[in-house]
C-alpha cells in the first residue's frame, strides 16, 4: 500500500501559500515529519496539512484548489 498524506478536514486543497508563491513542495521533494505541504481552506480560514511522516513526494493526488474530504489522500510518499 501506497504511503499517503491524507487530508484532515474537507475543505480546498491549496499546494501554494498564496496565489503568486512557490508550492510548498514539488514532485521529488523530501519531506520531514512536521513540515507543511499545503493547506486546507474552510468557510475562509486556512489550516495548515503537516507531514506525519518523513519521503519523498511521488505524486498529489488531490490537485491545487480542489476541493476534498477528509481522509482524501492529498501527498503519495516514495
Amino acid at each position: 500500500m501506497a504511503r499517503q498524506i491524507l487530508s484532515p478536514l474537507p475543505g480546498t486543497f491549496y499546494r501554494r501559500p498564496a496565489p503568486d508563491k512557490p508550492a510548498f513542495k514539488e514532485l521529488g521533494d523530501a519531506v520531514k515529519i512536521g513540515e507543511v505541504i499545503g493547506l486546507i481552506e474552510v468557510m475562509k480560514s486556512f489550516h495548515e496539512v503537516v507531514a506525519d511522516q518523513d519521503g519523498v513526494i511521488a505524486g498529489f493526488p488531490s490537485d491545487d484548489e480542489e476541493p476534498v474530504m477528509a481522509g482524501q489522500p492529498l501527498v503519495e510518499l516514495g
